[in-house]
């Protein structure tokens, strides 16, 4: 007998739900300071290096006071390298310094600051915001589907948003690979939050075993 979906969509929600955005201490909402935040992160977390130290960097770059594109912008470079370098984020901290001040004033002389005007831009079409993003420096297309990943969650036009490497997990969980079948999987649970725990269960084994660990535990199997 195969496993029941709707539980292993719950159990891996309930362990390993939490979005990226969350676990570097950002209060997601949408206004111009989260979300540049978020933008920040997403550029950190689609380099070929370790989630949690992009995670630790973009908390490194908070701590820091670079929490806006003025202050990015207006920071100096070797500042901006020191603080990439706290959080660990050792093997592109140059080259990435250089890109968050060139997208920080990027992001000031086009936008003012505030990606709520990309977004405007965009008349709230995803597939354009997802173009706009990826013309700030470091940002293409993996960095573009991290941030509407998490941004899904204060941008509802974009939701659901499940990108190839959310479908993979799924794959792995023996999921659809649909994302409105997702979706009705996880109930009440915010397609962010799935987005984000699906991208979990992707890049590390160890969530995926866990979930169905707990998916097949005897225990209450109604849906409520």
């Amino acid at each position: 007998m195969g496993r029941d979906q709707r539980r292993v969509v719950r159990a891996l929600v309930d362990a390993h739900g939490q979005t990226y955005a969350e676990e570097a201490g950002i209060r997601l909402k949408d206004t111009p300071q989260p979300l540049y935040r978020l933008l920040v992160l997403a550029h950190l977390l689609s380099a070929r290096i370790s989630a949690s130290i992009a995670v630790a960097a973009a908390r490194a770059l908070g701590e820091a006071g670079l929490r806006d594109p003025r202050r990015m912008a207006g920071a100096d470079w070797q500042e901006r390298v020191d603080a990439l370098g706290r959080g660990g984020y050792r093997r592109y901290d140059e080259r990435t310094a250089t890109q968050l001040g060139d997208g920080a004033g990027l992001l000031t002389e086009r936008w003012g600051g505030d990606l709520r005007r990309l977004r405007e831009e965009a008349d709230g079409e995803v597939p354009e915001v997802r173009r706009l993003l990826q013309e700030f420096p470091g940002v293409g297309p993996t960095g573009a589907d991290i941030f509407l990943r998490e941004a899904q969650l204060v941008w509802p036009e974009a939701a659901p948003y499940l990108d190839r490497k959310a479908l993979r997990g799924a794959e792995r969980l023996g999921l659809p690979a649909a994302p409105d079948r997702l979706v009705a999987l996880a109930g009440r649970a915010e397609p962010a939050v799935l987005a984000a725990a699906l991208v979990r269960a992707a890049v590390d084994k160890d969530v995926a075993e866990d979930t169905l660990d707990r998916a097949d535990r005897p225990g209450d199997r109604s849906d409520g």
